[in-house]
């Protein structure tokens, strides 16, 4: 796959889950056995689309990065955050707070990473 390919396909995924956990958390978290109780929680769901969005914007911005040292740089950035996503994700299905639909998550980080490291293995 081209890097822009990649890139665009990796900064949509994570955009889209930006957009749901800003705009519709009280929807997206039941499904992975999460509960919205209060304002505080609220909050902290649209805070991480901080982060989701800013993935997706530098992968967007990035698209046209040329393979090479750049590139190798910016993926092993990208699997690094998918791994931790993965760590994270299992950690949260094992001890229980992720059940039903939540281990969908892992399975998530797990391909996006393997992806991710198919692409850094291609520059």
């Amino acid at each position: 796959m081209t890097n822009r390919t990649f890139l665009t396909v990796h900064g949509a995924i994570y955009a889209l889950f930006a957009f749901a956990l800003f705009f519709i958390p009280t929807t997206m978290w039941p499904m992975y056995g999460v509960q919205i109780n209060d304002q505080y929680a609220l909050f902290l769901s649209q805070h991480t689309s901080i982060f989701l969005g800013g993935i997706a914007a530098i992968s967007y911005m990035l698209k046209d990065v040329e393979p090479g040292r750049m590139a190798k740089q910016l993926f092993k950035a990208l699997l690094i955050t998918n791994l931790l996503g993965a760590v994270i994700t299992v950690y949260a299905g094992v001890i229980g707070v992720f059940i039903g639909f939540g281990w969908s998550d892992p399975a998530f980080f797990i391909l996006l990473s393997y992806m991710t490291y198919k692409q850094f293995r291609l520059n």
